[in-house]
């Protein structure tokens, strides 16, 4: 037997009521020992200076303390308010010993923290009961919270890959650009967001020229470099956040450009296709032995009586025209 700690019995921590009693008194010490002695889910610890025993507390973990009221250098309301003044120890039960039944004291204990109040030396059974109940609260309450924060982290780390998968579902799997997909679904906000402020907003529509060709000449592997190229081409040229490239299907890709003129969009496409033949991507099969692209652009102000997919279909008209007019060109769509 040695102070601070003395152990009855040793469980599991979950079934375990780990005791600590603060009495100056090694008689009072002896015959709490002796109670608790023989019960198997029961830890035992005392700590007869009252001056360590938050620090003993803060060791032990204790599931619930015998907390003597008078105590050489200072008085157990103290020691009992130190506890509640330390998260580690806030919610660990008190039960007070008191020498006398007292209603004052007791008030005065229950206002200071002091969960339970017991005249010493309490009947065998009324303490063992009392411990037990007090330490199994205690530790519900441990295991509550312990739940209660795994499943937040759960909760959060699932929001996590949530973000990560819409992320993900909104990527074109080869060129890492948005794909059709997102395409739509930014194009229907950014179409409501300019019917609302009144502005334009305009769609330029790429085609990378004679891709079939390429592909049968060099590979598919270098066609999909190809594409993943003209995609670096196509964000290179986007200067605002809200401009959108994306992977239309197959060789043809599509940027949105809100709040942007005919004259605007028609600036970036001819950038678009530049860059492009700047590279000078040997092509085989073309006339020009390098990767070129047609571009098909069209802006409309989105109004009551029009949709997003009329802005698509003259974007769409206008790049069947840049192909037939020869390729490797930019032609603004006109409403009919």
């Amino acid at each position: 037997m040695h102070e601070p700690s003395m152990t009855i019995g040793q469980q599991d921590h979950d079934a375990t009521v780990r005791v600590l009693l603060v009495d100056d008194q090694p008689i009072i010490v002896e015959a709490v020992r002796r109670m608790l002695a023989g019960q198997p889910d029961i830890e035992f610890h005392y700590v007869t200076d009252a001056s360590k025993a938050h620090a003993t507390a803060l060791q032990l973990r204790p599931t619930v303390i015998l907390q003597d009221l008078v105590v050489p250098g200072t008085d157990g309301f103290q020691v009992i308010r130190g506890y509640r003044e330390d998260e580690a120890l806030r919610d660990v039960p008190v039960i007070v010993l008191s020498s006398k039944e007292e209603p004052k004291l007791k008030a005065h204990g229950f206002a200071t923290g002091a969960n339970d109040y017991l005249v010493k030396l309490p009947d065998q059974l009324e303490l063992l009961a009392r411990l037990r109940y007090h330490s199994a609260g205690y530790v519900s309450r441990l295991q509550r919270d312990e739940a209660f924060l795994r499943l937040r982290e759960s909760q959060e780390e699932l929001e996590r890959a949530n973000v990560e998968l819409r992320r993900l579902a909104a990527l074109d799997g080869l060129t890492g650009i948005a794909n059709r997909r997102r395409f739509d679904e930014v194009l229907d906000g950014e179409w409501m967001r300019a019917r609302r402020a009144k502005k334009p907003i305009s769609l330029m529509m790429c085609d990378v020229d004679h891709f079939k060709l390429y592909n049968d000449s060099l590979g598919h592997q270098a066609g999909d470099l190809c594409l993943k190229k003209v995609a670096a081409v196509l964000t290179g040229q986007l200067k605002r956040p809200a401009d959108l490239a994306a992977r239309y299907g197959g060789e043809e890709f599509v940027i949105v450009l809100p709040d942007t003129t005919l004259d605007g969009a028609l600036q970036v496409a001819h950038a678009c296709r530049a860059q492009l033949e700047q590279l000078a991507l040997e092509h085989p099969g073309a006339k020009s032995g390098i990767v070129t692209m047609s571009v098909g652009v069209a802006s409309m102000a989105p109004a009551a009586h029009n949709r997003p997919e009329e802005l698509v279909a003259l974007a769409d008209k206008a790049l069947y025209a840049a192909k037939e007019g020869g390729r490797n060109r930019v032609v603004a769509g006109e409403s009919d």
